[in-house]
């Protein structure tokens, strides 16, 4: 939703005083300084001559003639004669002068450019070389062109001063400023390029200092190590535009190969040792050893291997110890005919001899070496290498090695892709991306830690989208979308031509030591308010920050107030492009600043929190494409801090209180937004110690701010843009919206530390943050969570709305939770529409990188990485209290296992709390892979007894029967007999059972009797009572417990101990005329005063105050049900009474339009008896078991409309994707009664029943089926087809099924379809087949699998982007992309 325009709560700043600052020449305030300045202003012309007195001066002043006038008038055109000669004269030396420069620059290939800061002609070359002891000042007349490095102990640039790094045309230039510190006070400007003059050469700004050197004075707000710009300063950074950050668009699996890589090494493996490698996938296939010294019959067994290998197959041979003495003659002739050997009839004793081969490739083909033994060394190593490919493209190398070395034999393999991986992405980045930059790739599994660093090589031969990176990978990243959801591994490029860095020690020093194993004493950045102008791009910042200091961060805007154009900046203050990493405290600090544009900014590798808004009165600041991943704890918050940094760190507590740190601390944060009227637009928060985005509301302003804003009203706050933003990787969280913080210091009463977290805020936004008036909902668009250790979402508050959102991998997918509870919370609306949610997707992750769970799972039953533990019960949708609505959504791949109960839906775990019925889920699309829709709990580990009071009263009401199949019932526990009836039809696996009825919550509230459980009998089944606990702590002086109740239905309700001596019952979520009727139990000496009253929680007064008259008997009760009467039965016990609603319910309030409708019990009684009356109340009041409302016959129909419209959920959602599914059929599969096989596109399955090969046609621009073929056999019919007859621009699907004849044939022909090679297809028992037909280069989702034996392929899917221009589609006449429209709205551009 669009950002608030309102009026800002920040206190107004003072904007710069124009007139009173030595400013730059030429300087307009909010721009960057013009670099060519306005020439000087023209000297006054020369005074008169002096005249000669004549007589005396008073004479003089009194004696005017004629003659004297006539004189003056003729010096004075004299005189103006000669002031216009001057005049004319100086213009003509300032254009001879200027032209001389253009000439000059001209004349060395140089064109002077306005725009670009070196250029102005009137800065001075400046060379002041290194000079490590001086404090150098810039100040007023002084402006200098930085032409080589330099060295001080200080910079500080004042009063007009200006100091700017030297380019040149070819990038040439590489400059070096080392420095202590950099102060840019009133009227300093230090600039580097400009935003249409970019940096084309090399420049560092190292910052030096240790914490601990006192010889170097701290300047006084800003410390030491830093860049600092003062009130008046301009800073103006531009580096060359690089793509900041993408996206892979091709899974890369550990090691780089699926085969997974190969090595081994042995020492004393005599003989020759052998491995022959599949040439398609790298697998190595055969592991041999043949003691060819020892055996003739392992020399003849060799020979026959060798003979029977097919060509193509690559073998690998490595000697260990000798293998010469039984090594016959036809096993040699083997070797030279089958591998092209040259070395192999001339081995000797002990001689080292590796081979790398292709069979039936002769010499060409062959690597090999030989090293010869002497004194049990061979003085090296003989090594054998050769490079190959896979048939879907990869590069990998197969290494043999032999050596004696020390007396030790020595042998081994490999066989890996270090320095071939190639990495696909969706950007154009070979341009700017260039051999020896480095990149990070960020995690895709449940680790963070699998975020990889490398160094780019060069690649000749790879595409615009393409680099290739140094060394190999450990772990598998996902580079395409999986079972519907974007998972595609970010790719950041670290490396600028700009580059600020602090020098480090080699060691850690200092009191973080005892937390940290290196230095965290880096350089900082620090604007303060009223800066003449701030503008950063495309700079690096690494070993930035300080962690012991506060306020000392990468680039901190501090206290700046509005620094867009309603703050008086004519071009509105960004930083664009940064790559800050290996930080040592946060990334981007923005501290009492509004309107601040972040955008393609990389946070890596970072301690505390990393986009941190600090004093919670920050507001309308936009983050767009911004990268933050591997954010670490740190110490200065108690929110930054792990469990134990929590528990050491006690300076600020009130002395010996230990902190909680589930509940204060443990809450560091990629994205820390302290004000929700902030915009985050396509972000990825990649991996965090706790949380990727955390929206966090302070009650008061705090830290520096406190008291500038008596109240944020942050809770009542609408949210800003939330759109197309990606959460993943993250331990705690992906997105989190809850809490405050703790905005008082540390007392006896509360001996928590300032600024932990606090469980007080609920998030309510409403219009220009008033309750008094209508709610606003928050808009959480297009969020992609995935691979979140324990919730892919956790939003309290409301109104809030999901849409278009994945949820996959994650332990639960998304919670909500209610603003609170009444009194409190009026009642709001929580909903979640045209979402996905993924189980366990086919993204298995890796067995390493802090991972801490592997195990069976998914629909596969294979091995993979898993959430919170083994047995952790993992759901999609987590209801936790409510309301909510969850409609229109698609669930998938929810499998339980034997270990875990996982469910499409399912139940906060041990809950305490309140569930309202108006849990409402409509529309709702289970794919097969749903093995358990709903999940009601279950003794034992994690739900343990399930018997707290929220997971005994848990319900949804299905709307349209798409989740239990039948229309407009209630699903609940099992167990509980409040809300069934006999046609109640049970759900075994759910643990539950599905009602027809009307269903509302009472809340009951007792004083005067604590640690009281209650006891709820229906007559309908008097011998199944709910007995609820209440959710207050046993030992409170009050208690409340929320049944859910059937409606026109009668209990009994009784107590474990002596009733209370007040009890208030609240009507919640009645509609008019709802009923119940209860008796509730006490001594039969008591006597009452009963008041119906209804509650305004606004005004927090009482109305309609009524009180209760006396009835004789139950049945004259039930003949006045809308009077307020009550029957109290002595003999028995009950207190019986009507609760009915009087008055209509509005939305999701829980109570009337008038208020809550409450019934208030005073009881005065002498006993101390167990007020349980059940013996005596049954049979008496027992009822025979009735429906109030019928049982819908089961669904037969097809759910109309159910499920999300879109099948992808992706941070592109401008792009178009094809979802195909491909099944091939092996006889292997037949044999064991599988007899399916299809091709689907879209959802739409096309079976096939014929043996042979089956083949599709897609239209890559549009996404229709144009062909579909099948063929018994591979022969020149088919061959024809696939070299003539497929239109251009295709997307070709293929299966197979059964035996198929011509096969091996068919290998050619798929090159043509974007194979990389000619794939041996010998033995295969089926093929599936992505493949394209059209444009220069293959596109990288081109694959082509194939099955043997019991290697079965099973169901393949695969989505697939349409209309790409690589495939030669007219790009869309007028695509608007919605994340730049919205960021023009951010940012009020439009």
């Amino acid at each position: 939703m669009p950002t608030s325009d309102g009026p800002s709560r920040f206190p107004v700043f003072v904007s710069p005083s124009h007139g009173n600052h030595q400013r730059c020449p030429g300087y307009v305030p909010g721009r960057v300084a013009p670099v060519r300045s306005p020439p000087p202003a023209k000297a006054p012309p020369p005074p008169p001559p002096p005249f000669k007195p004549r007589g005396s001066p008073r004479e003089q002043q009194n004696t005017f003639s004629l003659q004297e006038e006539s004189q003056r008038r003729e010096l004075a055109q004299r005189f103006q004669q000669r002031k216009n000669s001057l005049i004319c004269c100086g213009v003509s030396l300032g254009s001879f002068l200027l032209t001389l420069i253009l000439v000059l620059s001209l004349t060395n290939g140089h064109v002077l450019d306005e725009n670009c800061p070196d250029h102005n002609p009137l800065l001075g070359s400046w060379n002041p070389g290194h000079q490590p002891d001086k404090d150098v000042v810039v100040g007023k007349g002084h402006a200098f062109k930085l032409e080589s490095s330099a060295t001080f102990h200080s910079l500080t640039i004042t009063s007009g001063g200006q100091v700017v790094f030297a380019d040149s045309s070819d990038g040439s230039k590489n400059i070096t400023l080392r420095t202590h510190h950099i102060l840019i006070e009133e009227g300093g400007a230090l600039h580097i390029g400009s935003p249409k003059c970019r940096y084309r050469s090399l420049a560092t700004i190292a910052l030096m200092g240790r914490s601990d050197n006192k010889a170097v004075p701290e300047v006084p707000g800003l410390g030491s190590k830093f860049i600092g710009v003062m009130g008046g300063g301009t800073l103006e950074l531009h580096g060359t535009e690089r793509v900041s950050w993408s996206l892979l668009t091709q899974s890369i699996p550990a090691s780089g190969l699926t085969s997974g890589g190969y090595a081994f090494q042995k020492n004393f493996s005599r003989g020759i040792n052998l491995r022959v490698v599949d040439q398609d996938t790298a697998a190595v296939l055969v592991c041999e050893r043949y003691d060819t010294h020892d055996s003739r019959n392992d020399s003849r067994r060799l020979t026959q291997l060798l003979r029977s290998l097919p060509a193509g197959r690559i073998v690998a041979v490595a000697v260990g110890d000798s293998a010469v003495k039984s090594f016959l003659d036809e096993t040699k002739t083997a070797f030279e005919e089958v591998l092209g050997s040259r070395f192999v009839h001339d081995l000797k004793y002990r001689q080292a001899w590796a081979l790398v081969s292709v069979v039936g490739g002769g010499n060409t083909s062959c690597s090999e070496d030989v090293r010869e033994h002497e004194n049990l060394n061979t003085g090296g190593r003989a090594l054998a290498r050769c490079n190959f490919t896979t048939v879907n493209g990869v590069g990998f190398s197969v290494t043999a090695y032999s050596e004696w070395k020390n007396g030790y034999p020595i042998m081994g393999f490999q066989v890996d892709a270090v320095d071939q991986v190639v990495l696909n992405l969706q950007d154009e980045v070979q341009q700017t991306w260039h051999p020896g930059d480095n990149v990070v790739i960020a995690s895709t599994d449940y680790s963070m830690h699998q975020a990889e660093e490398f160094t780019l090589l060069p690649c000749p031969n790879c595409t615009s989208r393409q680099v290739r990176i140094k060394g190999k990978l450990l772990y598998n990243h996902t580079g395409e979308i999986i079972d519907g959801v974007d998972m595609r591994a970010e790719v950041a490029l670290l490396s600028r031509n700009i580059l600020i860095y602090g020098e480090m020690e080699n060691s850690c020093y200092g009191k973080m030591c005892q937390f940290y194993k290196h230095d965290t004493f880096g350089g900082h950045v620090k604007i303060f308010g009223n800066f003449s102008s701030v503008h950063l791009s495309y700079v690096e910042l690494k070993n930035m920050g300080q962690q012991e200091e506060k306020g000392r961060y990468p680039i901190h805007f501090h206290m700046c107030g509005d620094v867009d154009k309603r703050g008086g900046y004519w071009e509105p203050t960004f930083v664009d492009g940064l790559s800050i990493h290996h930080s040592f405290s946060r990334c981007v600090t923005i501290h009492a600043t509004n309107g601040l544009l972040v955008k393609n900014t990389i946070g890596y590798d970072t301690l505390g929190h990393c986009f941190f808004l600090e004093d919670g009165i920050e507001q309308r600041n936009t983050f767009f494409h911004n990268l933050g991943l591997v954010t670490r704890p740190g110490t200065l918050l108690p929110t930054d801090r792990n469990e134990t940094l929590c528990t050491t760190i006690r300076d600020k507590v009130y002395k010996g209180y230990t902190p909680s740190p589930s509940t204060e601390c443990k809450a560091v944060s990629t994205f820390w937004i302290a004000n929700p009227n902030n915009n985050l637009i396509s972000n990825a928060a990649a991996g965090s110690q706790d949380a990727g985005i955390w929206f966090v509301f302070h009650s008061s302003s705090t830290g520096e701010s406190h008291g500038l804003v008596s109240e944020t009203k942050a809770e009542l706050t609408p949210l800003g843009i939330f759109y197309n933003n990606r959460v993943h990787s993250n331990f705690k969280a992906g997105l989190f919206i809850d809490k405050g913080v703790k905005t008082t210091n540390a007392s006896a009463a509360d001996p928590r530390e300032y600024l932990c977290l606090d469980n007080s805020a609920r998030f309510r936004p409403h219009q220009n943050a008033d309750p008094s008036r209508p709610r606003v909902a928050a808009v959480i668009d297009n969020l992609i969570s995935f691979k979140n250790n324990d919730l892919g979402a956790w939003i309290r508050g409301g109104d809030i709305i999901i849409q278009n959102s994945g949820f996959a991998d994650n332990g639960v997918g998304l919670s909500f939770a209610s603003d609170g509870s009444y009194p409190k919370d009026e009642g709001s609306s929580q909903e979640v529409t045209q979402s996905l949610f993924v189980g366990e997707s086919q993204n298995r992750g890796t067995n390493a990188g802090q991972n801490k769970y592997w195990g069976v799972g998914g629909v596969d039953g294979k091995m993979r990485t898993l959430p919170r533990n083994r047995t952790f019960p993992i759901r999609g949708f987590q209801i936790y209290d409510g309301p909510v609505r969850l409609t229109q959504s698609t669930f998938r791949k929810f499998s339980p296992t034997q270990e875990r109960y996982t469910s499409a839906i399912g139940f906060s775990l041990k809950n305490t709390w309140q569930l309202t019925p108006r849990n409402n889920l409509s529309q709702l699309s289970f794919h097969p892979t749903v093995g358990l829709q709903a999940f009601f709990g279950h003794p034992g580990q994690w739900f343990e007894e399930n018997d707290l009071d929220g997971d005994k009263n848990s319900i949804f009401h299905d709307v349209d029967g798409s989740v239990t199949g039948y229309k407009d019932t209630y699903a609940g526990r099992a167990d509980n007999y409040l809300i069934q009836h006999p046609g109640c039809v049970a759900l075994p696996k759910w643990n539950g059972v599905t009602c027809s009825g009307r269903y509302s919550q009472v809340y009951i509230q007792t004083r005067g009797a604590p640690n009281l459980s209650l006891s709820i009998n229906r007559d309908e089944y008097p011998s199944a009572p709910l007995v609820l606990r209440g959710i207050n702590s046993q030992g409170a002086s009050s208690q409340q417990y929320q049944p859910i109740l059937m409606m026109s239905k009668s209990y009994t309700l009784h107590w474990n101990g002596p009733a209370p001596r007040e009890v208030v019952l609240s009507l919640i979520n009645f509609e008019k005329d709802d009923w119940v009727l209860v008796g509730i139990c006490y001594p039969s000496d008591t006597t009452f005063q009963i008041m119906a009253d209804i509650y305004d929680r606004q005004k927090n007064t009482f109305a309609d105050i009524t009180e209760y008259g006396t009835v004789s008997s139950l049945p004259q009760l039930e003949s006045k049900p809308m009077e307020r009467k009550y029957f109290f039965d002595q003999p028995v016990g009950l207190l019986w009474l009507y609760l009915r609603a009087r008055h209509s319910r509005d939305g999701h309030s829980y109570c009337s339009a008038k208020g809550c409708e409450r019934v208030k019990i005073m009881a005065t009684t002498s006993s101390k008896q167990t007020c349980n009356c059940t013996a005596r109340a049954y049979p008496k009041y027992s009822k025979t078991p009735a429906a109030a409302v019928p049982m819908p016959a089961l669904n037969t129909q097809p759910c109309k409309d159910c499920g999300a419209r879109q099948l992808v959920i992706s941070n592109e959602p401008w792009t178009t994707y094809l979802q195909t599914q491909v099944k091939s059929l092996s006889t292997e599969e037949q044999r064991k009664g599988d007899n399916v096989s299809f091709i689907t596109v879209n959802e739409v399955a096309m079976p096939f029943s014929q043996a042979g090969f089956f083949l599709v046609s897609v239209d890559a621009c549009s996404g229709k089926v144009t062909k579909k073929t099948s063929f018994a056999k591979m022969d020149a019919k088919m061959k024809r087809y696939l070299k003539d007859e497929i239109p251009k621009r295709s997307i070709v699907l293929m299966a197979t099924r059964g035996q198929l004849e011509g096969l091996v044939d068919l290998a050619p022909d798929l090159v043509s379809l974007g194979v990389a090679k000619t794939a041996d297809l010998h033995n295969k028992g089926s093929l599936a087949l992505w493949g394209f037909l059209g444009g220069s280069s293959p596109p990288p989702w081109i694959l082509l699998q194939t099955g043997e034996g019991d290697d079965v392929l099973g169901v393949q899917e695969r989505y697939l982007p349409l209309g790409l221009e690589i495939y030669g589609c007219l790009p869309p006449a007028a695509q608007i992309r919605k994340d730049l429209e919205l960021l023009k709205t951010a940012t009020g551009q439009q």
